[in-house]
């Protein structure tokens, strides 16, 4: 980014506020990622364990037209994960 762009507004906009759902103790946040015209499959796992909360990002090659449609995939890939792995994802 130039340095005119950030004196006079130019910049890149912050990311909105991402809204976290709780699935089976994990929070799930989803958070697509801009890839051209198209938006990756992308959402961050959390959950307490042992008093430590641990984290998992997952990414995927799933691209879609819109972004709403991104965040449900995304929450959708996220649950089957801790559905087949549990807290075996944070091993």
């Amino acid at each position: 980014m130039s340095l005119l762009s950030r004196l006079f507004g130019g910049g890149e906009k912050a990311k909105p506020e991402l809204e976290s759902e709780i699935y089976k103790d994990f929070a799930i946040t989803p958070d697509p990622i801009r890839d051209g015209s198209k938006w990756r499959i992308s959402a961050r796992i959390e959950k307490e364990v042992g008093g430590e909360m641990k984290s998992h990002t997952l990414i995927r090659a799933d691209t879609l037209d819109d972004v709403s449609d991104a965040k449900e995939a995304s929450v959708n890939k996220a649950k089957l994960m801790i559905d087949q792995q549990g807290d075996g994802l944070f091993d």
